[in-house]
């Protein structure tokens, strides 16, 4: 039933904003779905039937409102959607007072009733490409019930994949309806990437490959749909970018790409897993590990905001006395202090370098796990 009662309802809604008249909208059994007037809804209306079987306008003068079941003086048009009648919209009011507005109000309906059906058959397509997507990053081996499937989706087995994740910190609306405006911004010009959404604020794409290195065209799409995201919803985004992988490993790409966005999110930026090199092996630390680990460097600073803060801020800025002290606004010998208060307390010597090594990786595993467990 392409006019639902739902999509009558908010016909409705959008047509009181811009008139005054009482309005009615039919189904084509006669019966009224949808009424400013919510006493009529459920009611039938002879009037309305008519105007459907003879696909044309009837007009309703107060003598016929003794002869024709649940009339009142107006006007009915037919609302059509590919050349069938589908309903039919009523404005209640003398017939040469409200007859201007009947096209006006049928075209209306016609283009809310066409926009809704579209609407939904993008998202039947999305959730079958999802669901298809699922069962390729699960399948071991293609049966040919799949490979059809593929067929049918126009969906090139035998290209090159890349796998792309794109998050947002803050879950939004648009990325279970407006996936459309992702997928113009995204300018896949081969038609043969796949965007879908994964999970409440994610989106995956997967990219055909054309050719092995493409990394200055993946950056410019990237860049150019986190833009359009960050500008449109007014939320941050993260990219994860696995590497170029066979449609039959797709499963491999994915863990990359979930892989780079998992440094990504703790760096609030886009990430290319071919670039992962210790991020690598600390991602295989177990929490335990990591926890322990840093309370035996920093026990006796985990509560010191100053000293944590000087010394992240240190190795973000490659150990620079001059940078760090500039970023944070003090006085070289201010850092100099800092420096010679952190050693004292913590046993470390910031002149052997595996001690160097010690104090990064605890502030490492330290600003990537909530603070309150440890």
């Amino acid at each position: 039933m392409l006019l639902s009662i739902s999509l009558a309802k908010k016909i409705i809604d959008e047509v009181k904003k811009l008139f005054n008249e009482d309005i009615i909208i039919v189904g084509v059994d006669g019966i009224i779905i949808a009424s400013t007037d919510v006493k009529r809804i459920g009611t039938y209306h002879e009037g309305a039937m008519n105007c459907a079987k003879e696909k044309q306008k009837v007009i309703i003068r107060k003598k016929d409102e003794q002869f024709l079941q649940g009339v009142k003086t107006g006007i009915n048009v037919p609302v059509f959607f590919l050349n069938n009648v589908i309903g039919v919209i009523g404005i209640t009011g003398e017939p040469e007072r409200v007859l201007p507005y009947g096209e006006l109000l049928r075209k209306m309906t016609e283009l809310l009733v066409q926009e809704s059906y579209y609407s939904e058959q993008l998202q039947w397509q999305s959730r079958m490409l999802e669901a298809f997507v699922f069962d390729w990053l699960q399948a071991r081996e293609w049966s040919s019930v799949f490979v059809e499937r593929a067929n049918i989706l126009n969906i090139d087995l035998q290209a090159k994949r890349q796998l792309i994740l794109v998050q947002v910190i803050e879950q939004q609306d648009f990325f279970f309806k407006d996936i459309w405006q992702l997928t113009h911004v995204w300018n896949n010009p081969q038609d043969q990437d796949i965007l879908i959404h994964w999970g409440n604020d994610r989106l995956l794409i997967i990219r055909y490959v054309l050719q092995e290195q493409e990394r200055e065209t993946i950056t410019r799409q990237a860049k150019q749909l986190k833009a359009f995201i960050e500008e449109t919803w007014k939320t941050p985004v993260n990219f994860g970018i696995g590497q170029a992988v066979k449609s039959n490993e797709l499963s491999k790409g994915y863990e990359q790409a979930e892989r780079a966005l998992s440094v990504a999110l703790k760096k609030n930026s886009m990430v290319f897993e071919e670039d992962l090199r210790l991020d690598i092996c600390l991602e295989e630390i177990s929490i335990p590990t990591r926890k322990e680990f840093t309370q035996r460097i920093l026990q006796t600073v985990l509560t010191n905001e100053e000293l944590l803060e000087t010394f992240s801020t240190f190795f973000e800025q490659n150990m620079s006395l001059k940078l760090t002290a500039s970023k944070l606004h003090i006085h070289i010998n201010t850092l100099h202090y800092r420096i010679k208060k952190l050693e004292e307390i913590t046993g470390l010597n910031l002149k052997y370098f595996p001690d160097v090594v010690s104090l990064y990786l605890a502030l490492y595993f330290l600003e990537n796990q909530p603070k309150k467990s440890w």
